[in-house]
């Protein structure tokens, strides 16, 4: 089952040069230490990855308000980017080129999980009502304490400060999460944002803190360092958009206003509207990546192929084939996830799958 060969064209993303159009999607894998420190088996995890070219980590909090989930890494701190560096390091020495992902989970938190136990925050107290592991077991999300308008510019510096840690830390980049129900994506949707300052109320105030945060992070470290994630018309985190239309209009509206920040990329969670997917192919100036909900494996490249996307990013089929351009390129089967050791901690699961060279 063999894939275009627009995937095995060369790509330049900003200074990187990349051996394919493949990439590795962010997956949150709950190996981190429990101050935010990556274990040091992710250093093993990411570099068995690196012929994927271009890796995008796992959501990693860029604040201790920013954690929702257990064992998730952070990088704000120093043992954090003494941690990461040993990623990084890994990482270049097998020829791939590491953007860590800042995640700010907003609302889709828990007090239990987090280092200080303080109530999540968000654009507004409106809860997710979503239940949620923690150390006691599954408890529902409580209502988040609403940011005010001045903490949400100390939000944005927050990012800045993550950004230029993972720099320091050896990254050749980041990616700033808006995506997937998370903090950013909060202040997008209108049922969870329903403030009446600046960044509530219309498409242009909701997407103010979004391209706030972008432009500060691009101010920080350079357009060529950062990413963002968008996920157009996902329901995650109980977020509702407002039907096709509505989301059509927020998301051509936040696009043109990232466009002339000249960020390296937009990475694109697609829904499936392929006329939104289109329109943001014409509005984005630089490279687009885009990983298509349910895609087979067939279906890899289609979106190379069709114009619609630059890189294609893979999630699950990478997480449990390091090898997987070698399989791709060789028609190889895949190896198939263990779901019981998806977040489990350790290394079971985590950095024992298999390669072709292993018998």
């Amino acid at each position: 089952m063999t894939i275009s060969p627009a995937a095995w064209e060369p790509f330049t993303l900003g200074t990187i040069s990349l051996p394919h159009r493949l990439a590795l999607a962010p997956m949150t894998r709950n190996r981190a230490n429990d101050d935010g420190t990556p274990a040091e088996i992710a250093a093993d995890y990411y570099a068995q990855r690196a012929s994927l070219g271009l890796l995008i980590t796992e959501g990693t909090q860029p604040s201790a308000d920013g954690q929702g989930y257990l064992n998730t890494p952070g990088i704000y701190t120093p043992e954090h980017i003494a941690g990461w560096k040993r990623v990084t390091r890994a990482v270049h020495e097998a020829a791939g080129h590491l953007f860590i992902q800042l995640m700010h989970v907003g609302r889709l938190a828990h007090p239990d999980n987090t280092p200080h136990h303080r109530e999540p925050v968000a654009p507004s107290a409106i809860s997710a009502d979503q239940d949620f592991f923690t150390p006691s077991g599954m408890q529902k999300t409580p209502t988040p304490r609403a940011l005010t308008t001045e903490e949400v510019s100390g939000v944005a510096a927050e990012f800045v400060h993550a950004a230029r840690s993972a720099i320091e830390a050896g990254a050749d980049g980041v990616e700033i999460h808006g995506a997937n129900g998370y903090l950013l994506h909060q202040f997008l949707a209108p049922n969870s944002n329903q403030r009446t300052d600046q960044y509530g109320g219309s498409i242009e105030n909701r997407s103010r803190f979004v391209v706030d945060v972008a432009r500060a992070v691009a101010d920080a470290i350079g357009p060529e360092r950062t990413g963002i994630r968008i996920s157009p018309g996902f329901p995650l985190g109980a977020l509702d958009e407002g039907g096709a239309e509505a989301t059509r209009a927020q998301y051509r509206h936040l696009v043109s206003e990232l466009a002339p920040l000249n960020l390296t990329y937009l990475h694109v969670h697609h829904a499936g509207d392929d006329e939104l997917l289109g329109s943001i192919r014409e509005l984005w100036p630089s490279a687009l990546l885009v990983v298509r909900y349910g895609r087979e494996r067939d279906q890899i490249a289609d979106d190379l192929e069709a114009g619609l996307a630059d890189i294609a990013p893979l999630g699950r089929w990478a997480l449990a084939n390091p090898d997987v351009v070698e399989r791709l390129r060789l028609d190889a089967p895949f190896n198939q996830i263990d779901p019981d050791t998806l977040y489990s901690g350790g290394s079971r699961g985590y950095i024992d799958y298999p390669t072709l060279a292993q018998p």
